[in-house]
């Protein structure tokens, strides 16, 4: 009989371990997905284009809220988890919910799902959400770029529309990411590397983005999301820690995997960070990893108007994951406001919606979350900004909301850039990759 199984996940990993390790097997059926974490993903299906000749008529994907009643009456087996930035009670939580019902739970390793490039793989992993992985990996294709070093930025999935159409995706130019209909945070990701130049590869199926990423550039940066571990061997791993949240290295999943593999330790944010915070992280990671090296480095943020909010009455709009599973209260528009005597209205009478929604879940004060996973809740973030008696905005998320919404006040934008402290930097390990360049 086949073994039945559950793959627990978000629309990224839970495909990624579904393509890499059940997809052709025989002795295996996997029954179903259930989607957490990002909203409007469930009550669709994996498609049979993508899910392969086992399965004609694709898989479901069904809300985690229901995962007893599923195992029940699917007669389920075994449950893979397949998503991220989770705390260790949640995961076994999940765990006991699972055996309760009368499944195994099940980890994967991470080296069972990483696909071997043909050409050098940078990994730019972290521990949260939200610790600066993404600027990591515009600092790395700087110096790349700077030796004319052809580079693909391979990112993450967020595969949340239609999931045939979104099974290798290139992003070259803005018109790209309207034509692919790109989500906020799918924007959020792209977007900033599109500024720089770079190409970015995303989608479903990442043995096919490889194949594509690998045969028109000499060096592939994977851009990881969440605190997830590469879906790419990697030939140097960077793993990004952040003194905002000292000790969550060895408190999340699988942020703590990141920390005991990588080969270095960026620890970003040290010119906001308390010291005995930044001495908390080294400490740990000399416990996790003691053959890391460590590299220290500042999270660099600039305002592109700042008479607009200097002294002035603001609503701040941060980066919506970092708020909400990253579980920071502030990020860079806070800091920006902070720097240019800005006052942060408390936005909460304001919001609309799954804003509102959002903003009370996570007990948010004097910000609010760029959310944008439908047409729907950017009206509602549109509304919110629009709504509130703030003299002008903070945008703090990584790309310009400015695009997107007709914001109906004076708006600044915030841009954050790594700034290596210690000395050599990244450069390091570029030219170790760089000698492996054919």
């Amino acid at each position: 009989m086949k073994k039945k199984i559950l793959i627990m996940g978000a629309a990224g990993r839970d495909f990624h371990n579904f393509n890499t390790l059940y997809r052709d097997k025989k002795d295996v059926e996997v029954v179903c997905f259930t989607a957490a974490q990002i909203p409007d993903i469930t009550n669709r299906e994996y498609p049979a284009e993508l899910a392969g000749k086992n399965y004609p008529e694709g898989i479901p994907i069904k809300s985690e809220e229901n995962l007893e009643k599923i195992i029940k009456e699917e007669k389920i087996d075994e449950v893979i988890l397949s998503y991220s930035d989770l705390n260790y009670i949640d995961v076994m939580r999940k765990s006991a919910r699972v055996n309760a019902a009368g499944a195994d739970f099940k980890l994967v390793t991470p080296d069972k799902t990483m696909l071997k490039s043909n050409v050098p793989v940078i990994a730019v992993t972290a521990i949260r959400t939200g610790a600066g992985k993404s600027q990591t990996s515009r600092r790395i294709l700087e110096i790349l770029e700077k030796e004319d070093i052809k580079t693909a930025v391979v990112r993450h999935p967020m595969p949340y529309g239609d999931l045939k159409k979104q099974k290798v995706q290139v992003f070259k130019e803005y018109s790209d990411l309207e034509k692919e209909k790109c989500t906020i945070e799918e924007r959020e990701e792209y977007e900033p590397h599109i500024e720089k130049g770079a190409t970015v590869y995303a989608g479903v199926d990442y043995q096919e983005i490889l194949k594509k990423a690998e045969k028109e550039n000499d060096v592939i940066i994977w851009d990881g999301g969440n605190n997830d571990t590469p879906f790419y061997k990697p030939d140097q791993w960077i793993t990004v820690f952040d003194p905002h949240r000292p000790g969550h290295e060895i408190r999340y999943y699988p942020g703590e995997l990141n920390a005991i593999l990588c080969d270095t330790a960026l620890i970003n944010k040290v010119e906001t960070s308390e010291e005995e915070n930044i001495e908390q992280v080294k400490q740990n990671i000399n416990k996790l990893n003691p053959k890391a090296r460590v590299v220290e480095a500042a999270s660099e943020v600039k305002v592109d108007k700042p008479s607009i909010i200097e002294n002035k009455k603001v609503i701040v709009i941060e980066d919506g994951p970092t708020l909400t599973h990253g579980e920071l209260k502030t990020g860079a528009g806070t800091i920006a406001a902070e720097k240019h005597s800005a006052k942060p209205i408390k936005p909460g009478k304001y919001t609309v919606g799954s804003i509102k929604d959002t903003y009370e879940k996570y007990k948010l004060e004097n910000v609010i979350p760029a959310m944008g996973y439908s047409e729907k809740q950017i009206k509602e973030l549109e509304e919110t900004i629009n709504k509130s008696n703030a003299e002008a905005a903070v945008i703090g998320t990584p790309i310009n909301l400015k695009r997107i919404l007709n914001i109906n006040k004076p708006a600044a934008r915030v841009t954050y850039e790594l700034k290596e402290k210690t000395k050599p930097g990244l450069e390091k390990e570029i030219r170790e990759i760089m000698k492996m360049v054919k």
